[in-house]
């Protein structure tokens, strides 16, 4: 039957069968398989042939004379209720036809089921018996009270969730219920006490629960059946906010941390909005809430406040925030009521006093909910008629006044930082709102402006009032307050671009551009301004830097290139308009450079070029390939203006000029940052032009070669382009750069073909800084995929290997050195070049495919190798592809690489200038330690490896090292007992000389480690 759901029956076949099935359920042995047939029959839609009413009736009248449900299995019993369920949604005439008795069924078959799955469907039963009979019935009036008593037994619900996916959670279940308590308002002389006595209750699951089927059931009983519940639900309440709100103040929303505090005001909030008068006088009259405001002049400053009072005027304020900000009625109450005693007592301090920080958090709470009825989400008109607003109106001068002195004259943080809320509400109110008067609007940003340019040494206070200013701007962005635009435009906007501009030097440059920054971000106009501005005097420090070497102007260029790239770049990559502005700012600084003919000969500031490298990459990267083809036709223009990198030269290499070398480094940083669509002209002069420099020493056009030879198309596409321009595919760019050093053709790597490769000719020739530039040239090939790669890694396995033979000079180990440090390079991620931000062209799994690339051979030879240079420059370069593999790769390898690590370990310890290599390949063994697929190579290898972290847990040049050997011994006290029982008295020696280390997380790690080995000695 269930699979023939779909297909077609003829109706006289359906009363056939549903006739047989129904007939059946008095058989116990076949009850199963007829459950199943009764219900595919009983959901088939009537396009394919359904059941009839008076069908429907036979199996419900069966189903009552045969089931006892709960002497079933717990499949049968969900069968059961599916076919209960399907009765009451699809076929409801044929339940009327029962009566009462079809109720009295209900009752009996879900009454003490215990099954998640099978309750899931039992509360819906009864939510469906409760919204499909009339609350007038007589069948619903008469088991309302025992449909209820079956139902509350259940609350709250609590039980183990299973472990499975699809088992039935909790949230569930207890969403089922809630419905079923709310499905009907006969249910409310039951529902309501229990919920009351369940919020007594010491558990705080119990108490959010309750809140929440209290909230949920107020709105559907009505406020009329609610009306005599209002005395004892106001109580409970005011006892769960007032022993539940914490110590810590806040205005608004940003309060309700507390799960049981947040429910409760969700429920003093639907009370309020179902019956104003009633519910809000029982709060407006409270004594306790009235003593409470009658004592805030005792609250003269945060600090002051006890802990209890301070979880008092937390739970007075959030209950007030709460009842004004319901509905426009009970906020003319709440004002009416409180309003202008709070303001009177907040202005009522004399000269020498101390502002009343009580009234004050209870005035800013007030204006808060206030604010939240203007602009809430669902606002739709301004309540201007109403008499809060009126109330506002007449004192919001006097209150603007009180608020700016407490601002002022509050020598606490916190109490300077609720002055600055209460202004930043009131200004944040729309522009034709009439309370709040454009004058007031005005003040206020003004006194603001007033702090940000006089009051910066006030760390906290300047802070306080600058994310102020960005809300407030953000708000009429938001909201596109036409009216307050323009004020804000000139009081605000204007005076933080004078900032940049100004020479005043009382304010320190960093607080300035951190507050134009912020405040640029609240609008694409006003960030415009500002970067026009930024703009200006970026260049101009640079341009007064570059002239005579002014370290004041190094430092100001600094901040504003950090500024740039650290906040403002970042903001325009995350809207949606033209990346017109970091064109113009990477065409600016090339303006500059361009007419800036005289460098000073005294430029040593080498950060300033890095901040400046790195403020043009990010540029140049979030330009478009249009832009950034201007940006590079415009920098190559001014590179081969200079003589220094004309190509007919010859070259000689030697140190570049001061403007050169910003030239070419900057020129590196474009190239670094362009798209791979990019259309480069004169590809073969950049090309030779890098590999100069590259001689030189030049790195960072080691970085941008590596970045061409990773993006440059396969193919030259030369349609559309100037016929005397330049280009090259990949293959000739690397003939130009790669095959100066490399001429080998045969791509295959082993340990048999290294030595006798020609790539070792190459070696005669080449130095430590094209070793460098290989190394970039070969990670950008690598992480596109290209074969050449392979050429790259074979020459520098020869300077490793081949120099065996040749003398051990200083020059020869630098270049060995270079050579496995290579590794490092090609293997690790960087920030410089060839990364995603940077729009390199990456291929997945790229540090896998050379990790099994190169291992077999840097193992062969570190076992074949005879001389001590060698082996430990091949360890270095091991530790470098090994450190940057990912773990799972290396887990694989385990075995075979763990005697490999420990050797590495070993020899690379003895020499201080490996201690970060040192540190990296312990954190890899603690990774294989940590893991359980690693757990059978450690314990083939326990020995080795316990004796080399006894000697590294005295390693003097790194404390980081020391305390991961602890770490990892401790982890190894976890493998079984047979293996490392013979270990632990030498490990408890080791450990009993590292508790006199010098550093105290040292000690303790050898605290902990020792517990754990005294253990297994014991």
């Amino acid at each position: 039957m269930k699979r023939l759901s779909s297909k077609r029956l003829e109706d006289r076949t359906v009363h056939s069968l549903i006739g047989f099935f129904s007939d059946r359920l008095s058989d116990w042995r076949a009850l199963h398989g007829v459950l199943v047939g009764c219900l595919a029959l009983m959901r088939r839609k009537s396009d394919t042939g359904a059941i009839s009413s008076s069908d429907a009736s036979v199996v419900a009248r069966s189903f009552m004379e045969n089931l006892q449900v709960q002497s079933y299995g717990q499949q049968d019993r969900k069968l059961c209720f599916e076919i209960l369920e399907c009765l009451l949604d699809s076929y409801f005439d044929a339940a009327l036809t029962l009566k009462d008795e079809f109720i009295y069924v209900i009752c009996e078959a879900i009454d003490a089921e215990k099954d998640p799955q099978c309750l899931l469907i039992t509360f819906h039963l009864v939510e469906l018996v409760a919204l499909k009979y009339p609350e007038s019935s007589e069948e619903l009036t008469s088991y309302a009270e025992d449909l209820f008593n079956i139902l509350g037994s259940y609350f709250p619900i609590h039980f183990t969730h299973p472990k499975g996916e699809d088992d039935v959670k909790r949230e569930e279940l207890s969403r089922a219920l809630m419905l079923a308590f709310a499905s009907t308002p006969l249910f409310e002389p039951f529902s309501i006490p229990l919920l009351l006595e369940k919020l007594s209750s010491s558990l705080p699951s119990a108490k959010i629960e309750s809140l929440k089927y209290l909230s949920h059931c107020t709105v559907k009983y009505g406020a009329q059946r609610m009306l005599k519940h209002h005395e004892a639900l106001w109580s409970s309440l005011k006892d769960s906010v007032f022993t539940s709100a914490t110590s810590s103040l806040a205005v608004g929303p940003e309060h309700q941390d507390n799960k049981i505090v947040a429910e409760a005001l969700i429920l003093l909030q639907k009370l309020i909005q179902q019956d104003n008068a009633s519910f809000l006088n029982l709060i407006l009259k409270d004594v306790e809430i009235g003593m409470s405001l009658k004592t805030l002049s005792n609250y003269k400053s945060h600090d002051d406040i006890s802990e209890p009072d301070k979880q008092r005027l937390n739970a007075v304020g959030q209950i007030l925030y709460v009842s004004a900000a319901a509905s426009a009625a009970s906020c003319n109450a709440v004002f009416q009521s409180f309003f202008s005693g709070l303001v009177n007592g907040l202005g009522s301090m004399t000269l020498d006093e101390k502002p009343h920080f009580g009234y004050l958090y209870i005035c800013v709470e007030l204006l808060a909910a206030c604010r939240t009825l203007v602009v809430g989400p669902s606002t739709t008109t301004y309540p201007e008629s109403e008499s809060w607003c009126g109330i506002l109106h007449g004192i919001c001068s006097s209150l603007t006044s009180s608020l700016v002195k407490s601002m002022k004259e509050s020598t606490k943080d916190v109490d300077s930082h609720y002055s600055v809320k209460g202004l930043r509400i009131l200004a944040s109110f729309p522009g034709n709102f009439m309370p709040v008067s454009k004058s007031t609007f005005e003040n206020i940003l003004a006194e603001f402006i007033s702090v940000i340019s006089l009051n910066f040494n006030n760390t906290s206070l300047w802070r306080s009032v600058l994310n102020a200013l960005a809300e407030i701007g953000s708000y009429i962005e938001e909201y596109h307050d036409s009216e307050k635009m323009p004020s804000f435009d000139v009081i605000v906007v204007e005076r933080m671009v004078a900032l940049l501009s100004s020479d005043d030097s009382t304010m320190p440059l960093s607080l300035k551009v951190e507050a134009v920054s912020e405040i640029g971000k609240t609008n694409l106009k006003y960030m415009l301004k500002i970067v026009q501005e930024l703009n200006k005097a970026i260049c101009t420090s640079l341009h007064e830097y570059w002239l005579d070497g002014n370290s004041k102007s190094a430092e100001r260029a600094m901040l504003l290139l950090e500024c740039y790239s650290v906040k403002v770049l970042p903001w325009f990559d995350n809207i949606e308009v033209t990346n017109d502005v970091p064109m113009h700012f990477a065409l600016k600084i090339w303006d500059e450079i361009q007419v800036s003919t005289i460098f000073s000969n005294s430029l040593k500031e080498k950060k300033l070029l890095e901040i400046t490298m790195n403020a043009m990459k990010h540029a140049v990267a979030s330009c478009s390939e249009v832009s950034q083809s201007l940006i590079l036709d415009k920098a190559f223009n001014i590179l081969s203006s200079s003589t220094s990198f004309q190509l007919d030269e010859p070259v000689q290499p030697a140190e570049y000029s001061c403007r050169d070398e910003w030239i070419i480094s900057l020129f590196d940083s474009v190239i670094t940052a362009l798209h791979p669509k990019t259309h480069l002209n004169n590809t073969n002069q950049i090309l030779q032009i890098l590999m100069r420099a590259l001689q030189n020493g030049h790195v960072p056009s080691a970085h941008a070669l590596g970045s061409l030879l990773n993006k440059m198309p396969v193919k030259d596409n030369k349609l559309g382009a100037d016929s005397d321009a330049q280009f090259c595919t990949l293959e000739e760019a690397i003939d130009i750069t790669i095959n100066r050093y490399i001429s080998d053709d045969n791509n295959e790597i082993g340990v048999s073909n290294l030595k006798s490769s020609n790539v070792n000719d190459g070696l005669e020739h080449v130095s430590v800084h094209g070793i460098v530039g290989l190394a970039w040239m070969g990670k950008g090939l690598l992480m596109r995929g290209h074969e050449k790669v392979k050429d790259v890694i074979k020459f520098l396995l020869n300077c490793l290997i081949s120099n065996e033979s040749i003398d051990s000079s200083a020059v020869c180990q630098d270049m060995m050195r270079a050579a496995a440090d290579s590794f490092g390079i090609i293997m690790s991620d960087s920030e410089d070049c060839l990364n995603k931000r940077l729009h390199a062209t990456i291929r997945p799994l790229y540090k896998q495919r050379l990790f099994n690339m190169v291992m077999p051979i840097l193992r062969s030879s570190v076992v074949k190798s005879d001389s001590p240079i060698t082996r430990s420059m091949l360890h270095r370069a091991l530790a470098h592809v090994i450190t940057n593999t990912p773990l799972s790769a290396i887990m694989g390898e385990a075995n075979k690489l763990i005697p490999l690590l420990i050797d590495g370990l070993t020899i690379l310890s003895e020499d201080v200038q490996n201690r970060d290599i040192v540190y990296n390949l312990l954190l890899v063994l603690s990774g294989i330690l940590t893991d359980k697929n690693g757990q059978e190579a450690i314990v083939e290898n326990a020995y080795i490896i316990i004796r080399c972290l006894n000697k590294l847990v005295f390693y003097q040049h790194m404390m980081l090292v020391r305390e991961t050997a602890i770490q990892c011994l401790t982890a190894m006290s976890e493998l079984p007992y047979a293996t490392i029982y013979r270990f632990s008295t030498e490990v408890l020696q080791t450990l009993s000389r590292a508790l006199d280390d010098p550093k105290r997380s040292v000690r303790q790690e050898a605290v902990k480690c020792r517990h754990a080995w005294t253990k297994i000695s014991s």
